[in-house]
């Protein structure tokens, strides 16, 4: 059967429903976009009819539309190559306007994409054809990208809006019903019109007539969405049926395998559970793809694997209720959280300093100076790296494994500032030269019989030339003890 939401679609802004001013507002600035040539982002909750209304501005408009999901296309090189393209050229007819439609363009989260956040705010500022980027979450997407855009708020469809939907589609399908029972869906399903037509269709599908009694009361509780999963996929679907239920429940593929990795050994045991961790091994083999090259395409096949896999490793049937609970690696991220913080607040300076990236600092370079300052051994080494690198006593006592507030960290922290202090006159160029000057003895006359340290042939006396060669056997004997002419 054809998905009604798709079959009854609005063609035209007048179609759309429960968002008049939103709908207005859209259809002005298509019809100014001339004037002004901004982009515009439509955000709003799920299923309020944000990519509907886009679509059938186009259509009233006359323009042809380019549409491209930001789930898939998240990169630069992904941007700038499908929607600037789309923006920068002609339209499809080679005449006239056509609109770009950017979904899910909150999905877009700066350096973790590639650029393409920046991708996106440059398109909407220099494209030649009007824009338009669909958002659940407004505040999700950059403060630039904001800034450069029009925006439009479609807000949550009320049930009564929601209910004339519903009775013209029954009359257009030849539902019978009970009043009551339209009223029940769009109640359940407030603010989502989307989903009041879904389970429309799907109550239509299992009964010749709609009563109160065939609509489930309550609204749908998103919470508890993850642990219908986990029954749908250990104990009641087939692998298809097991994939189908995880289009409807609001977790990423990252945070569902989590789930479904702890949770399975209770409910499956011996080969099956062998299997199932197979099935689970190849969904993160897929994550790790679109960690490495950002193309979450292959979201898809991970939860191919991590649904239908485990679904299909179930030998034998299995019933009961089965408590289950949340990951335990978030609970081990929560506990470590701390330490991470430290560690990577110290690989940023090392990286700053050494110029190279912070993943390389944390993996190539802490595991080296950790072994090296251990509880602070060698103290003059930790003293000059502290200094180096710029860090406070927490951050020293993380390195080196001590404690921040023990006396040797605190001393080593003021040393290492003191010893910062002194390099940064050191370094000045003779920029405090004047200063120093003011607060000195006045300036010796040439030939004065006090001038100490020069004798009548204005050579240096004995005495300073023992100083000087003895400061200087000192500083080498501070190098070759420390290491630090290898190390840095």
């Amino acid at each position: 059967m054809t998905d009604w939401t798709e079959k009854y679609r609005p063609s035209t802004l007048a179609e759309v429903r429960g968002n008049n001013k939103a709908r207005d507002a859209l259809r002005e600035w298509a019809e100014t976009w001339d004037d002004h040539r901004e982009a515009v982002i439509v955000h709003g909750s799920p299923g309020v009819g944000k990519t509907s209304a886009a679509h059938a501005l186009a259509n009233d408009m006359g323009w042809p539309t380019i549409e491209l999901n930001a789930s898939d296309q998240r990169t630069k090189d992904a941007i700038e190559r499908y929607a600037g393209g789309a923006a920068m050229n002609q339209s499809l007819t080679g005449t006239g306007r056509q609109l770009v439609v950017l979904d899910e363009a909150d999905n877009i989260h700066g350096n973790a994409d590639r650029g393409g956040a920046r991708a996106v705010t440059s398109l909407v500022k220099e494209a030649n054809q009007p824009v338009v980027l669909i958002a659940n979450e407004f505040y999700d997407m950059s403060q630039a990208l904001r800034k450069a855009c029009r925006t439009v708020e479609f807000r949550d469809v009320s049930a009564r809006s929601i209910v004339p939907v519903l009775r013209d589609i029954c009359r257009r399908e030849d539902v019978e019903y009970e009043s009551e029972a339209l009223e029940a869906i769009a109640e359940a399903n407030s603010g989502d019109l989307r989903g009041a037509v879904n389970d429309l269709q799907a109550l239509a599908e299992t009964t010749e007539r709609l009563t109160r009694e065939d609509v489930t009361t309550g609204a749908r509780d998103r919470t508890e969405g993850i642990f219908d999963l986990l029954d749908a996929v250990f104990k009641e679907e087939d692998a298809e049926g097991a994939l189908k239920f995880s289009y409807d429940v609001d977790e990423t593929p990252d945070d569902a395998i989590n789930w479904i990795e702890d949770n399975v050994p209770k409910d499956y045991a011996g080969a099956e559970l062998a299997d199932a961790y197979d099935a689970l091994a190849d969904a993160d083999r897929w994550l790790g793809r679109v960690r490495a090259t950002q193309n979450y395409s292959y979201w898809r096949y991970a939860s191919d694997n991590m649904t239908a896999g485990v679904a299909a490793a179930r030998a034998e049937p299995k019933g009961g209720w089965t408590r289950y609970g949340p990951p335990s690696y978030w609970s081990k991220l929560g506990r470590s959280r701390a330490s991470r913080d430290k560690r990577d607040y110290v690989a940023r300076h090392v990286a700053e300093v050494g110029g190279m990236s912070i993943a390389t600092a944390r993996r190539e370079v802490l595991p080296y100076l950790a072994a090296m300052t251990h509880h602070c051994k060698n103290r003059e080494l930790t003293v000059e790296m502290a200094a180096h690198y710029e860090l406070e006593a927490d951050h020293l006592a993380f390195v080196t494994g001590s404690g921040k507030d023990t006396n040797k960290v605190q001393s080593i922290v003021e040393d290492a500032v003191e010893r910062r202090e002194a390099a940064a006159v050191e370094h000045s160029g003779g920029a405090f030269e004047g200063a120093r000057a003011s607060t000195s003895e006045p300036e010796e006359r040439e030939g004065d019989e006090t001038n100490a340290g020069v004798d009548g042939a204005g050579e240096p006396d004995e005495a300073d030339a023992e100083a000087t060669d003895a400061s200087d056997d000192a500083t080498a004997n501070d190098d070759q003890q420390s290491g630090l002419g290898d190390f840095f």
